[in-house]
């Protein structure tokens, strides 16, 4: 598993992106519904890290996804092509596009031992 922190906020621009994907720009992608759903649910599960907070600290709030690695590389692959399009805050794209890099290269680092 690969684990990319974020702010909560970061995250809701991200699935709210993934969600807005067409029909045809899933499959210029070369996913399926199932692929996207799975995708969301990764960041579905990580909103449970904000439940009882207050309303006011939850966009600044780091939110830690776990996924696989052959998600990162297809959220990275979303992020490049479709994030710019979907999010008006470069700010995110960076963030994102910068979490998904660090988690990916850390993720091929050779285990020591």
């Amino acid at each position: 598993m690969v684990h990319i922190v974020l702010p909560f906020d970061d995250i809701m621009e991200f699935a709210l992106a993934l969600l807005a994907l067409t029909p045809v720009e899933l499959e210029a992608l070369g996913w399926t519904f199932a692929d996207r759903k799975r995708l969301l649910d990764h960041f579905l599960a990580s909103g449970k890290n904000v439940q009882g907070r207050k309303a006011e600290d939850i966009a600044r709030i780091p939110v830690e996804l776990a996924l696989p690695q052959r998600d990162v590389d297809r959220l990275q692959q979303f992020a490049r092509r479709e994030l710019p399009k979907a999010v008006s805050n470069a700010g995110v794209i960076d963030r994102v596009l910068n979490a998904l890099d660090r988690a990916s290269h850390r993720s091929l680092q050779p285990m020591s031992g």
